[in-house]
């Protein structure tokens, strides 16, 4: 069988909460942030974003957060097939804090959890085949079931040639050896663990812990001493993590000091939460060992990913990607704490949304205004705005049809119930937050952290702003202090941004119009994940354009073009410009489609039926007047 995975990690997984109250006591936290955890786990996570295809052999309960752990594994590109589904027990449960940087509480909600019951009948050999490598961790070693797993396992893997890695993933509570209310406690010494673990050490080939994991594992009460007795029953490299000091890895004899292993580059930074890090730690060390790097090299990556995930709050969600990795081995960071290095957040941001766009064609109907002057000419209520609402969620789901690329612009004042339905489907979402009509712009709360943490994670935030560059002074500053507030907002609450530029209202439009506002925006460090611009006239404005975005920010998702109630037949020749740079990947259009059937309906003239038919048919013809033109200019190309 061909080894199509580099690694399975085999394991804890489980759902964190951690409490984002940061220096409180976890009795006082008010919030919590959700994630996948366990160290099987978060290293399957980490070894993905690195570029190493994983899996991971665990179990989960059969209920949302064993939903949430395979949906978000599939995201992270970790494969799946070794995730049981156990119908009896509860997935996993870690709740978290930071109390200061010494103390780290954490409650273990782990009594008959699923994947405490993973057992030999879970551990396919062809699946274990699969791989280059597996990871086994110390916990599973705890009960005699979860052991028994991972010993087949081994023997699988030995027979077949596939290395052994243990991570020895000390946890005393795990064992047995502390309360309930100890989970933070990192050692106690136990001739019962260390009996237990050495057994394991001859069949592995790579094996990982901290100082005082070695020390358990090695059965000694210094790292020195536990070395050597790891090495007299194991031919293993060794890798012992010392926290701010790197590591030290040992392929042959332990040395007289445990500073004269190899040791990889540094990195001198704040420790802001050492959980996770280790986990973080493994997968870097992974990426280097099994793509055949020198074992300094497989140190250096190491410590930088460690280095990451101490530096800021999460786990599994914290770990760099390649990408980011790469960046910071090249250019390092001013800032001693990482999550305040902008340039490096983007990277993370950037690389770890869920995702990817290539195509993008939403019907537009968060208008506010524009729907309350329809249904106040029509002489009924403005409630009667939510239910036409709602019937355009069903005509863009008609036209959709279950492909990807499609999208809704939808409102939370009358959209409310739209939005319900639209989760039903797999559409992209973005709504408005500026007040309609604003110059300058203004929100329709003030209170954003709030209003946005009520957001499902995939809505986008999307905000209009009125701005040219020849506004006065005094507009352009309070404009852009709104925007830079919106832009830490999103990023703080962990939502994609659409920002719409309108400049052709205020002031004269030439080629360079557009791209110089960008430019602007750029400059004062706001990156949207989106951009929304309205139609250009020719060609070279949109060069222009997306010049200034890949030159600025490469990880932009792209462009989509605003209606502005043209034509249908105005907006086919707007296509035709805008589809010749490959940075507009669509539109977002809605008065042109649904202006004249929301009047119709509202009036009466025109039944649910026939308004969703009516929408779904406009919507179709700009899709396939879309498609048409970025053919035409691919065929040109």
């Amino acid at each position: 069988m061909a080894q199509d995975l580099d690694v399975i990690t085999i394991g804890r997984s489980s759902v964190d909460l951690y409490g984002q109250q940061i220096g409180g006591r976890l009795e006082d936290m008010g919030t919590f942030a959700k994630s996948v955890g366990g160290c099987p786990s978060n290293i399957a996570i980490g070894a993905a974003r690195l570029g190493l295809k994983s899996a991971i052999l665990t179990r989960v309960g059969d209920e949302h957060m064993g939903r949430f752990i395979r949906e978000q594994m599939a995201r992270e590109g970790v494969a799946v097939d070794g995730i049981r589904t156990d119908p009896k027990r509860l997935t996993a449960l870690v709740i978290l804090g930071v109390r200061d940087s010494d103390s780290f509480p954490l409650i273990f909600y782990r009594t008959d959890c699923a994947d405490m019951a993973l057992d030999e009948s879970d551990v396919d050999p062809e699946f274990i085949k699969r791989a280059r490598a597996i990871v086994v961790t110390g916990t599973h070693f705890s009960t005699p079931t979860t052991a028994a797993a991972q010993r087949k396992a081994m023997k699988i893997a030995r027979e077949n040639g596939t290395k052994i890695v243990f991570d020895i993933d000390y946890r005393p509570n795990l064992w047995g050896l502390a309360g309930h209310g100890a989970g933070e406690s990192r050692y106690i010494a136990s001739d019962r663990v260390s009996q237990h673990l050495q057994p394991i050490l001859p069949a592995c080939d790579l094996i990982v812990g901290t100082e005082e994991e070695v020390k358990i594992a090695g059965g000694a009460e210094d790292a020195l001493t536990a070395l050597r007795n790891i090495r007299a029953r194991s031919s293993a490299i060794i890798v012992l993590k010392r926290g701010p000091k790197g590591c030290a890895v040992f392929s042959d004899a332990i040395p007289d000091d445990v500073d004269q292993g190899i040791v990889g580059s540094g990195f001198p930074i704040e420790v802001y939460n050492v959980l996770g890090a280790g986990d973080a730690f493994m997968s870097g060390f992974l990426r280097g060992w099994l793509t055949g790097e020198k074992l300094e090299t497989c140190a250096t990556w190491a410590n930088a990913c460690g280095a990451f995930a101490v530096s800021r709050l999460l786990c599994s969600p914290e770990i760099p990607t390649w990408t980011e990795l790469q960046y910071f081995l090249e250019h390092g960071s001013k800032h001693r704490a990482l999550r305040y290095d902008a340039d490096l957040n983007h990277i993370h941001w950037s690389t770890t949304r869920r995702g990817r766009w290539s195509l993008l064609l939403a019907l537009a109907i968060d208008h506010r205004a524009q729907m309350e002057d329809l249904a106040d000419k029509a002489g009924v209520p403005r409630a009667r705005i939510g239910a036409f609402k709602a019937l355009a969620v069903a005509a863009a789901t008609k036209v959709a049809d279950g492909q990807p690329g499609f999208g809704m612009l939808l409102d939370g004042t009358y959209g409310r119930e739209a939005l319900f339905r639209a989760a039903d489907h797999d559409l992209w979402i973005a709504r408005p937050v500026e007040r309609p009509g604003s110059r300058p712009l203004r929100f329709e709360t003030e209170d954003l952290g709030s209003h946005l943490a009520e957001w499902p994670v995939t809505h986008v935030i999307k905000c209009l702003c009125f701005y040219h560059p020849d506004d006065p002074e005094a507009l352009r500053a309070e404009q852009e202090e709104r925007l830079l507030t919106l832009y830490d907002a999103a990023r703080t609450a962990g939502r994609e941004l659409l920002v719409e530029i309108i400049a052709g209202k205020h002031g004269p439009s030439t080629d360079e119009t557009v791209a110089t506002v960008l430019r602007r925006l750029y400059d004062l460090g706001i990156r949207p994940d989106w951009w929304k611009l309205e139609p250009q006239a020719t060609r070279t404005a949109w060069q222009q354009i997306g010049d200034v975005i890949r030159a600025r920010d490469p990880f932009c998702r792209g462009v989509v073009l605003l209606g502005l109630e043209a034509s249908e037949d105005v907006l086919e020749e707007a296509f035709q410009a805008a589809a010749s740079d490959p940075i507009v990947k669509g539109f977002a259009v809605g008065r042109t489609i649904f202006a004249e059937p929301a009047d119709a309906w509202l009036r009466g003239q025109m039944d649910d039926t026939a308004a969703i038919s009516e929408m779904a048919r406009r919507f179709s013809r700009l899709t396939d007047a879309w498609k048409k033109a970025k053919r035409a200019n691919s065929a040109a190309a």
